[in-house]
């Protein structure tokens, strides 16, 4: 799969368009100006100004009097990522967080805007062990003196900003957590907890192999849909916290399956 820089938005509305215009893209492959403006509602030169950027980083290609996909495989960069379900994803993160006894504890928390959501809820409690391999949340939370932070080593994934491979997999065999918050892309019964990619899915798997507890965060959109790479079958996993827009059927059968549910208002 191929890295992608994460694009320069300058604004939270800008993202919003440059995450929906790649969503459009990706579900039809092409689309004329016409049509993006009247979705976006935007003016031309707005777009124009927009779609130049992307190109430059990579995330499409111009043609004439339209776009397509530079390729429909390519998972959305974080930065863009970050910009959607905001709500749901901090409800998700909260109901996560209250899931951990009071008292000291060890985290495990890999990469995702959602998993990152977590980390900020528990930015501020006290005596907690934090281990990472996303260097945004390691970045963020590295100055709060009333946590110990431990950042894995490894490859750093220009769209996750997480560090993969075989130094950050020792790092998560070196160590053993009472839970293990797990960002997805996508997790099903069929096929346990998804990613875009297979190193990223390795790297998280050891984390999920030395917790006593993994806990799932996903937002409904995840929920039934599944990506390239296996990060943890089903039966290793005891609570998925999403929100209502979920799949119920989806839903149904993870807790046929044993797996624990909450599930916030979306």
């Amino acid at each position: 799969m191929q890295a992608l820089e994460a694009p320069r938005a300058t604004s939270r509305k800008r993202s919003t368009r440059m995450t929906r215009t790649l969503e459009l893209l990706n579900a039809a492959g092409s689309i004329r100006l016409t049509d993006l403006v009247r979705e976006l509602g935007v003016s031309p030169a707005t777009l124009r100004r927009d779609l130049a950027d992307m190109e430059q980083q990579g995330l499409l290609i111009r043609t004439h009097g339209g776009v397509r996909a530079f390729d429909a495989t390519l998972e959305l960069p974080v930065r863009l990522r970050d910009s959607r379900y905001r709500t749901s994803k901090l409800r998700i993160a909260e109901r996560a967080a209250a899931l951990l006894p009071e008292g000291r504890s060890s985290v495990a928390i890999s990469g995702g805007t959602t998993a990152a959501a977590v980390a900020r809820v528990l930015s501020t409690r006290p005596e907690t062990a934090i281990v990472t391999n996303a260097l945004t949340t390691a970045t963020e939370l590295a100055s709060r003196s009333n946590l110990q932070v431990i950042m894995t080593g490894g490859l750093v994934r220009a769209t996750s900003l997480e560090a993969v491979g075989v130094l950050a997999e020792h790092t998560f065999n070196a160590i053993n957590v009472a839970t293990a918050f797990l960002g997805t892309d996508g997790i099903s019964v069929r096929n346990g907890a998804t990613t875009h990619d297979e190193t990223e899915a390795r790297t998280n798997h050891a984390m999920v192999c030395h917790a006593e507890r993994v806990i799932v965060v996903a937002d409904g959109s995840k929920v039934g849909r599944v990506t390239l790479a296996k990060m943890a079958d089903v039966s290793e996993i005891h609570v998925l916290v999403t929100d209502s827009s979920a799949d119920p059927d989806a839903l149904a059968a993870l807790r046929d399956a044993g797996v624990e549910l909450h599930v916030v208002d979306a």
